[in-house]
């Protein structure tokens, strides 16, 4: 496995059938894809699940990348797709109730999100600001960037960055 090699050739190898290059990607991006994905459903074995049904879809679609943004975009955007159809009329999950699981460990949720005042916090904004500040604070994409990820106007982007951050705002203040 070759660490160096550009993303977009390792995209090609997986539209090659070239399974190896797939598990290099999710090397590259799983953390930060499950992370993204986290946020999003605010459980853990949902984004887990979606992450894979993120990665089965790239396998399926490598070959439609056409390289106008770089792979990383793509792949959250793959992702994002991929947590709508999943989480489409799905009510968000109780957070009031303790989880079952026995892993002792932190998972990326309290490693990325820095713990449970602020997973709380971010669960209270609106799933359009919990994206965008998902992707700009903890994954440090540009507004450019989200843009194309969310597929809406890069003022739009500032928009709900401004709103989501006033929210934050409001909730240490309060």
């Amino acid at each position: 496995m070759n660490r160096t090699e550009p993303d977009a050739r390792v995209l090609a190898r997986v539209a090659d059938g070239d399974a190896g290059a797939l598990a290099e990607l999710y090397e590259r991006y799983g953390r930060p894809l499950l992370a993204f994905l986290f946020g999003l459903a605010q459980d853990r074995g949902t984004a887990e699940e979606i992450l894979q049904d993120t990665l089965l879809a790239v396998w399926r679609s490598a070959g439609t990348y056409q390289g106008r943004s770089s792979v990383s975009t793509w792949l959250f955007g793959v992702a994002r797709r991929q947590a709508h159809n999943r989480l489409r009329g799905k009510p968000p999950p109780d957070t009031a109730e303790p989880s079952d699981r026995a892993d002792p460990l932190p998972g990326p949720e309290e490693l990325v999100v820095g713990g449970e005042w602020l997973t709380t916090t971010l669960a209270r904004l609106p799933l359009a600001q919990r994206e965008v500040v998902a992707l700009h604070s903890l994954h440090d994409l540009t507004h450019h960037d989200i843009a194309e990820v969310l597929g809406i106007p890069v003022g739009t982007v500032k928009s709900r960055l401004h709103l989501a951050r006033a929210k934050l705002r409001e909730c240490l203040d309060g």
